[in-house]
């Protein structure tokens, strides 16, 4: 009987002390992994986010970008990091769902080595030209793309990532064959666009709008089902590829083993961060809705949109060594 009570206490000892941990949590600064450049949209998500709850913490929540083999690189070293709590990934849509279809070898697995937290913020990229490209509309865009298979190219934060996805699926739905070029993230593609260097991006749209309202590029569509109320004159491409729709996301992973508490607190702060009036001002300005689901339907949503890529790729026939 006393042999009984013993692992009993024992038991809740170790169950209590997960629970004290997250009450406190976090103690120190937390490092939030961001895979690509300053300035793009996982950025751009990352520094809104990481700034309030900074002041909720009272401890600083630094970003830290590690960009490259599109975003496979922060991903990596998120997955590895000690489940603590005190290292977080701040991942897009792609490298969770796309990317291990699309490469040969993936350094980790975002299914067995990252757990999902919250979806914190969606939004449609925008299919973006240079402002002297003879394109003005998408249906333009897809004769010139039709009339010279291949010879038109466009930029991406690199490979596998929501921006050259965005654009393999619009290629797909129009059915064109067009020449992918590669970046280390969205801001550099963009700058080569406006320079002339390719000929079109299509970046998200938090990361294009202020070059569409300060007219350093023409904006043919956006990948939502319906026009964005930021740019009320800008068409939806589903008005030329009906019910075509491509939405990008960005949201919160920890390494698989941090507590579970500990996630939900997380979570928990991240949706009343996402709740705040300044906050999702911030975001919609940014053509972006905030979102914080819940940790298992965010999960569910990964698992969904995977199978999804996994066809496209198949048939795109897209692969990286």
């Amino acid at each position: 009987m006393k042999k009984v009570l013993k692992l009993t206490a024992m038991a809740l000892v170790l169950t209590a002390a997960p629970l004290a941990g997250a009450q406190s949590y976090p103690t120190k600064p937390v490092r939030v992994i961001v895979p690509f450049p300053p300035g793009g949209t996982t950025d751009i998500v990352a520094r809104v986010v990481g700034q309030k709850l900074n002041e909720m913490w009272g401890q600083s929540v630094i970003v830290d970008n590690r960009t490259g083999a599109g975003g496979n690189i922060g991903g990596d070293i998120a997955a590895k990091s000690s489940p603590d709590g005190y290292t977080l990934f701040m991942t897009s849509g792609s490298i969770v769902t796309a990317n291990q279809y699309l490469y040969k070898k993936m350094p980790f697995s975002p299914e067995k080595d990252l757990i999902a937290i919250t979806n914190v913020a969606s939004g449609p990229q925008i299919v973006v030209v240079n402002m002297n490209f003879p394109a003005k509309s998408v249906k333009d865009l897809i004769a010139m793309a039709k009339a010279k298979p291949g010879a038109l190219t466009f930029g991406s934060a690199g490979v596998g990532t929501q921006t050259h996805l965005a654009a393999e699926n619009f290629a797909y739905a129009a059915r064109i064959n067009v020449t992918h070029v590669p970046y280390k993230g969205e801001g550099p593609a963009i700058v080569d666009l406006i320079a002339g260097q390719i000929n079109f991006v299509t970046p998200n749209l938090a990361a294009a709008i202020g070059f569409v309202q300060q007219g350093k590029l023409r904006a043919l569509g956006v990948t939502s089902k319906q026009r964005v109320k930021q740019l009320p004159d800008v068409p939806a491409v589903a008005e030329t590829l009906p019910d075509f729709e491509n939405i990008g996301w960005f949201g919160l992973m920890a390494p698989t083993g941090t507590p579970k508490p500990i996630i939900e607190k997380v979570y928990v702060d991240t949706a009343k961060v996402l709740a705040s009036a300044d906050v999702r001002s911030k975001l919609e300005q940014q053509g972006m809705a905030p979102v914080g689901n819940r940790p298992e339907e965010f999960a569910k949503a990964i698992r969904q949109e995977s199978a999804h890529w996994a066809k496209v790729i198949r048939e795109r026939k897209l692969e990286v060594n």
